[in-house]
């Protein structure tokens, strides 16, 4: 609704996905404009002499220290004894009391501070702009070609990882046990596809058309004439965004506002124009699909565990209450350790998403495939397909993550291939799972009859 209304209110057009390109070209020519604005330009040096000043706070954090404690305090001293209105001495006292407590915190504070500083400093966050699909510059020097490359084969990657990792996670396909025969399966899969296309080609559009907004409808409006919807977000957490009035002359600048990924989708529906309740539901079914997700992990956990680890192996005996009971136990437990790892906030949301993403293709993917569409395929094959896979994503995973190497204590230096980042560590492990599997199943018996005419069965389901 809210990407509908924004192509409606812009260009009159209700498919977003058609607008998104004449859009595009609006934003772009209005992205130059602000690159070379004056306003714009001076809130940059602004941001650059705080970054640099508070370079020089870091070169001898002690005395810097006690110097900023004593202009606080000399300054709540002079308003008070001038008679200052009370909303500069309740800043002033604020100020005061936000005084690091001691150096340690001190450098911890002014180092990210100043790397945000810097950031706001550069040209609309730095290069490449709004337009260009990648980093860098294919047309530039050797640096600017070499972030070309890794940002695209980066990309490429990632997809890669997202696509197979998706058609391989164990709580997307049992999903289709809820279809009564093969066919209904099938048309099932092909609905969601068809919806998840439509989300995925509406997200660049909903990028776009919020850019457009904020560049043409934000940018270059008084302070006293802001939104609300900007006051009331700042309220809820100042991360999502904070405007700033740096330069002291009463006009938002595009350096001078902080926006929030997470507050795009979020208030999207106020910066369109319509009600509040409808960030109310936008929220709500952001929370219905995390909770879907969360508990068909959860279902699909337990089941493993009590079915194939208890019950095939442990307890072959046991009765179906004690099967069932044991699988409710091992879904509490695994969900209390899945909360106790997020608590911790070990690493950042995305990676450990992707990181998901890479394990689940390189594990399953191969094995799931060639199980289905490869009769001479069997379960030596499938286990070194597997295990071969995992292992080498988690080789790569451990050698080149940051928090990954400190928990299992790596020294060794960083070596990534063909310059992938971890999180598409998949992309290695998918076909040496391949390979693995094909090589030890064309070295080991072949599967019996009955089993291949179930996966040709598989494949080719009779009627009904």
């Amino acid at each position: 609704m809210p990407v509908v209304w924004l192509s409606i209110k812009q260009t009159g057009v209700p498919l977003p996905q058609l607008a998104v390109g004449a859009q595009l070209a609006k934003v772009s020519a209005r992205e130059q404009e602000l690159l070379h604005d004056p306003k714009e330009l001076e809130v940059r040096a602004l941001f650059k002499a705080r970054a640099e000043a508070y370079g020089v706070k870091l070169r001898d954090v002690p005395a810097s220290l006690v110097a900023d404690r004593a202009q606080a305090q000399q300054r709540a001293r002079e308003l008070k004894a001038g008679s200052a209105p009370l909303r500069e001495i309740q800043a002033a006292d604020k100020a005061l009391a936000s005084q690091p407590r001691d150096a340690a915190q001190a450098r911890e504070l002014w180092s990210r501070a100043q790397a945000a500083d810097a950031a706001r400093a550069q040209p609309l966050a730095g290069m490449p702009l709004h337009a260009l699909p990648f980093a860098g510059d294919p047309a530039g020097d050797a640096t600017q070609r070499r972030a070309f490359d890794d940002s695209r084969r980066n990309f490429l990657a990632l997809v890669f990882c997202l696509m197979v990792g998706t058609a391989a996670l164990p709580h997307i396909l049992m999903r289709s046990y809820t279809t009564p025969t093969v066919r209904s399966a099938r048309e099932s899969v092909a609905w969601s596809l068809f919806f998840i296309l439509l989300l995925y080609l509406t997200a660049p559009a909903l990028a776009v058309l919020v850019k457009f907004e904020v560049l043409n409808g934000l940018v270059g409006l008084p302070f006293d004439r802001l939104p609300t919807w900007i006051a009331e977000w700042t309220r809820v957490d100042p991360s999502l965004v904070s405007v700033i009035d740096i330069n002291h002359d009463g006009i938002l600048q595009l350096g001078e506002i902080r926006i929030g990924s997470d507050l795009v989708v979020l208030a999207t529906p106020e910066i369109a124009g319509l009600p509040y309740v409808i960030s109310g539901m936008v929220a709500a079914g952001g929370l219905a699909a995390a909770l879907s997700t969360a508990d068909g992990l959860l279902l699909t956990i337990g089941n493993a565990l009590s079915h194939d680890l208890y019950f095939k192996l442990l307890g072959p005996d046991a009765s179906a209450a004690r099967r069932v009971t044991v699988s409710k136990v091992l879904l509490l437990v695994a969900a209390l350790a899945a909360a106790a790892v997020a608590a911790q906030r070990p690493a950042d949301i995305l990676f450990l998403v992707t990181a998901a993403f890479s394990i689940a293709a390189s594990a399953f993917f191969p094995a799931l495939v060639l199980g289905i569409f490869w009769s001479r395929a069997n379960r030596w094959g499938a286990l070194c397909g597997m295990v071969s896979g995992l292992a080498l994503t988690l080789y790569y995973l451990i050698r080149n993550e940051a928090w990954l190497r400190g928990l299992f204590r790596v020294s060794a230096p960083i070596d990534l291939w063909f310059g992938i980042l971890p999180v598409s560590a998949g992309v290695f492990g998918v076909p040496l799972g391949f390979a693995a599997c094909v090589l030890v199943s064309l070295v080991t018996p072949r599967p019996s009859a009955a089993l291949r005419d179930f996966v040709l069965g598989l494949r080719q389901p009779g009627p009904g």
